[in-house]
């Protein structure tokens, strides 16, 4: 499958630069149209979405979102660590959001890998990274430890509405997860 960071723009012959080079030249030509919509950081819907940042998920095409609708919190398998509590906090204290939706998908890397990753990174490099993997076996089951998660910080204010989903990558399709 071809993507537009595999073949560079009107040239499919050979790659020009690097892909930083193809982003920053990107950003050039949107810059030069943009108009400052005059929006401010709080979310029009106040809903934070916790998803994973697997490429095959356009997020906001996925749920129907415009620029400034939602928080956006991406991370390897969308799993609530330590860090996305941090975003979420900041996100409900400081910029007004009360919902969170957390999504997942089919086919996930994480689901391959295991906390011996970590030991394979400090054999090669001497060092043990401080973070977990949060590899898990069971999609579904995960959601759920990331709603209770979400559920049971102290630092949230707004943990009465949070739902988990599991995006299919092939078909495109949320199935919301029973918290139980």
């Amino acid at each position: 499958m071809t993507t537009s960071a595999s073949v560079p723009a009107g040239s499919e012959d050979a790659i020009a630069g690097t892909v930083t080079d193809r982003l920053v030249d990107a950003n050039e030509r949107y810059a030069a149209a943009f108009r400052d919509p005059g929006m401010d950081a709080r979310p029009v819907l106040q809903v934070a979405v916790v998803a994973c940042m697997d490429a095959r998920i356009d997020l906001h095409a996925a749920l129907g979102l415009q620029l400034g609708d939602c928080h956006t919190i991406r991370n390897a398998g969308g799993v609530v660590t330590d860090d996305v509590i941090r975003s979420l906090t900041i996100s409900q204290r400081k910029l007004g959001t009360r919902s969170v939706v957390l999504i997942h998908h089919t086919g996930c890397g994480l689901e391959s890998l295991t906390e011996d990753f970590r030991t394979e990174l400090e054999a090669e490099i001497g060092q043990r990274p401080a973070w977990a993997v949060e590899s898990f076996k069971d999609v579904d089951q995960d959601v759920r430890q990331s709603m209770r998660r979400v559920r049971t910080s102290p630092f949230l204010l707004h943990t009465d509405d949070v739902r988990g989903f599991v995006f299919d990558v092939r078909t495109g399709l949320l199935r919301e997860i029973d918290p139980a």
